[in-house]
């Protein structure tokens, strides 16, 4: 099991750090294509982007990596037999945004230019919530490389179509530019199931009962999903309120449209995404971590589970430490390296001493999973959204550009991550 866990960890460690510099060249590319009030556009749009697909994947990875790594169920069935479930959930989320979008753009975001990007939102969900569930079983039996070759094989097909079809986009104009980054994840997702479907075993045979929907198995991935999604849920809907809470109050202080787009886009399109970074790493050893833990602690092996728990944190935090010294010492020669550019090294610099505690959250998050304690994380989740958005909504009234965003970010990971410490200690 000690093997497994350290050959699943490096493989997702190795295949996530070159998904992560795909991930990088994908946002330079899309930068540089697309100029910064077209990221900043993006940018605006994503939280509700974000807010979608953690509803429409239901936290089905993890529901189906658990119950394949505990080895009691037929796995064919578990997988296929909620698929058509899903495909249906995600059709009414479709009819549901096309509803919503113009409301959205106007009234939410108080931007006409964001109702076609929104819109496209909803034709991608149904790829995502497929390729999810496929990836989940893929955990579940701790074979990583099919999720790796996967994910390359999506990031490289979105870095050839932002090169090829954002540019004719944009001719048009910017909204349908901003549409095509969203569309784009149809294409990727798609070569990402079918890469996928290539690594599922030769002589796995379907018949009708595989596809029909088995209530057991349903409630079981719902005991775990709907927990997990919940919490995830309201961490999105914080991400989903940022740009109007900002937008609302910065409009109130009589700042431009276009200002807030542009500083909004400065920190959520280049600030965080540096800081966030070797999250890439601490989600590699999580998901490596999450099906070891299910078994160690179903087992009863506390000692062991904890030993697990501790590395997976040690090593998540080393490589944030290095990381947020480099950041420190050189915020803006990391900005021109990535983005050809220096606004926001101000913040940056701040920003990746306050994120530090960040970096151990993924880790504690897959134990707490593990250890069936998900509707205490989602408990959790939510006190740190109402702490979050409460701060940010305050905050911004004092007109400190956006430091607000930066340390209602910070107030809540440091309070998120010392709840589940204490929960984790008082069960280990």
């Amino acid at each position: 099991m000690k093997e497994k866990f350290i050959k699943s960890t490096l493989i997702l460690v190795l295949g996530g750090f070159i998904t992560k510099v795909l991930g990088m060249i994908i946002r330079i590319i899309t930068t540089r294509v697309i100029g910064v009030d077209g990221l900043g556009l993006y940018m605006m749009v994503l939280p509700t982007f974000n807010l979608f697909i953690t509803i429409a994947t239901l936290s089905l990875p993890t529901a189906i990596s658990k119950l394949v790594a505990e080895g009691t169920r037929n796995n064919k069935k578990l997988v296929l037999g909620f698929l058509p479930i899903a495909i249906i959930f995600n059709i009414f989320l479709i009819i549901l945004i096309i509803l919503l979008s113009p409301f959205i753009a106007n009234n939410l975001l108080h931007n006409e230019i964001l109702y076609y990007p929104i819109m496209s939102i909803g034709i991608t969900l149904p790829f995502i919530t497929t390729s999810s569930i496929i990836k989940g079983y893929f955990f579940g039996k701790e074979k990583m490389f099919p999720n790796v070759v996967s994910n390359m094989i999506e990031q490289i097909t979105r870095i050839i179509s932002i090169i090829f079809i954002i540019p004719y986009l944009l001719k048009i104009n910017i909204s349908y530019a901003v549409s095509g980054l969203v569309f784009i994840n149809c294409l990727s997702e798609g070569l990402g199931i079918v890469t996928l479907l290539l690594f599922m075993p030769s002589k796995t045979k379907i018949s009708k009962n595989d596809i029909k929907p088995d209530l057991n198995n349903i409630k079981d991935i719902f005991s775990i999903s709907i927990p997990t999604t919940t919490s995830r849920l309201i961490s999105s809907i914080g991400l989903f309120l940022e740009p109007i809470i900002i937008t609302f109050v910065f409009l109130k202080l009589g700042y431009q449209t276009s200002y807030i787009t542009k500083e909004y886009g400065i920190i959520s399109g280049y600030v965080l995404p540096m800081v966030m970074m070797p999250n890439f790493l601490s989600g590699a050893i999580s998901s490596a971590l999450l099906p070891v833990i299910s078994k160690s602690y179903a087992n009863k092996k506390y000692k062991e589970t904890k030993r697990k728990l501790i590395l997976a944190c040690k090593l998540s935090l080393l490589i944030g430490i290095i990381c947020t010294i480099i950041l420190f010492i050189f915020p803006e020669e990391c900005l021109k390296l990535l983005f050809n550019t220096t606004l926001g090294a101000n913040y940056l610099q701040i920003t990746s001493i306050i994120f530090l505690i960040s970096y151990i959250l993924n880790p504690l998050s897959s134990c707490m999973q593990a250890m069936d304690k998900s509707k205490q994380l989602m408990k959790i989740n939510i006190i740190g959204v109402i702490i979050k958005t409460s701060l940010l909504f305050i905050l911004t009234y004092l007109d400190i550009n956006m430091w607000p965003l930066i340390i209602a970010c910070g107030v809540q990971y440091i309070y998120i991550t010392i709840r589940i410490i204490n929960v984790i200690r008082k069960n280990l």
